[in-house]
């Protein structure tokens, strides 16, 4: 099996999603694994199982802030891909053209 250790900003969102249904209630002190890299600094991980591949997720606040605003994240995702559609984004039909056409044309003789 296959170990990758990657910080939980880097994972595609299907192991976003697979994270977040694992530690849905956040993680405690029994899932953070604790080693040391090759540079001596200590890395704290949490284990994240495909049928293939074991990640090492680095934690951090962020991380546990990330886990906590999920669904919030994902809402305020959709909201910013999706914009709203005003009246000036709705072309004018044939109709309504003629019609202004007219008011324009009426509003010139009037003065």
């Amino acid at each position: 099996m296959l170990r990758k250790l990657v910080d939980y900003k880097k994972l595609d969102h299907n192991l976003a999603v697979k994270l977040i249904e694992t530690y849905s209630d956040g993680y405690g002190d029994d899932d953070i694994i604790t080693f040391k890299n090759v540079s001596g600094e200590i890395i704290e991980t949490v284990e994240l199982r495909t049928d293939d591949t074991i990640y090492l997720v680095k934690i951090s606040n962020s991380l546990a802030n990330f886990i906590s605003n999920f669904k919030e994240n994902i809402e305020k995702g959709l909201d910013s891909i999706i914009e709203p559609i005003t009246e000036n984004d709705v072309p004018k039909t044939e109709m309504e053209l003629q019609g202004e056409n007219e008011l324009e044309e009426g509003s010139t003789t009037d003065q």
